[in-house]
């Protein structure tokens, strides 16, 4: 009867050490976020993140308000900001903005974007795998996602990048002998898949924006002051350099119909004295300008440019 008793103490011992619940992300994020390097911040909108799969769409489905699309876009949004790199632009909530701004008796600026994400999940499946030995039970739930990205070049309306990421995520949970964690499905899961797919196209949206030397413009020229676009918030600083360019040729390009715009020609240089503004939709910069004569009648064919060193 002892014997019996002391295997019975010792299983019930097991069955304690033995019951778990692990959750797993099966694809590391590789992302590396900013470097102490120093960079001028690109002005990124996200347009849209759509969830393109046929998960959640019941009778009562509102495709403006998908939840799994909003998630999926709220990741992004975190991932960028967290890079140190952007300026993030509200676009998907605007409505909302312009309605809070009117009741505050403001009026809501639209700045504009240098580019415009837009994304949407493509695939997204969860499965459980059961295994029953005679003594325990493995529950394994699994949720893949996939998940597809286009960066847009707001100047050109090009298409610069565009690539499609998986991401995969599951949690196992044992019981021995009836004792363990309950296997119920983890919602969680779904935010860990979708973050692991978005992950992997991040780092090269951050390299593709950074590879395009930044811009301004002008915003006014006259014996007062040079004015520029841009302050504080964007990294620029007291004593900056940058290259003043006109505006190359455009042409056409027999082949696809679009207007193609040639490269721009240095005339001067101009250099930060001060900053001001409040917010990114105004924030300036005051710069002197040494070079060839500006026409001020005509502003928009010249564009202020990162010199890469």
């Amino acid at each position: 009867m002892k014997k019996y008793l002391s295997i019975l103490i010792l299983l019930f011992i097991m069955s304690d050490l033995s019951a778990q619940r692990d959750i797993t992300v099966v694809e590391q994020d590789s992302m590396q976020l900013a470097s102490n390097q120093k960079f001028l911040k690109r002005k990124v909108a996200i347009g849209r993140f759509s969830n393109e799969t046929q998960y959640a769409k019941g009778l009562f489905y509102d495709k403006e308000n998908d939840p799994m699309g909003k998630q999926a876009l709220d990741i992004l949004s975190t991932k960028l900001s967290e890079s140190g790199k952007f300026i993030l632009l509200e676009r998907s909530d605007m409505d909302k903005l312009q309605e809070e701004s009117k009741k505050n008796g403001a009026s809501y600026q639209n700045v504009g974007a240098d580019y415009l994400i837009l994304g949407s999940i493509t695939q997204y499946g969860r499965k459980n795998n059961g295994n029953v030995k005679m003594f325990s039970t493995t529950k394994t739930q699994t949720v893949e996602a996939t998940v597809s990205l286009r960066l847009v070049d707001v100047s050109t309306g090009l298409i610069i990048y565009s690539a499609e990421a998986s991401g995969k995520a599951e949690q196992k949970d044992k019981k021995v002998l009836g004792l363990g964690a309950v296997a119920d499905f983890d919602a969680t899961l779904s935010d860990k898949a979708i973050s692991v797919a978005i992950s992997q196209l991040v780092e090269t949206v951050i390299n593709k924006c950074t590879d395009k030397p930044w811009r301004s413009y002008f915003l006014s020229y006259d014996k007062d002051a040079i004015l520029v676009s841009g302050g504080k918030s964007q990294g620029i600083e007291v004593g900056n350099t940058f290259g003043v360019m006109v505006k190359g040729k455009s042409v056409k390009n027999p082949q696809t119909g679009m207007m193609i715009e040639l490269p721009g020609k240095k005339i001067g240089e101009a250099s930060v004295l001060s900053v001001g503004g409040d917010t990114p939709e105004s924030e300036y910069s005051i710069v002197s300008y040494i070079g060839e004569d500006i026409d001020t009648a005509n502003l928009s064919n010249y564009y202020i440019q990162e010199e890469k060193k």
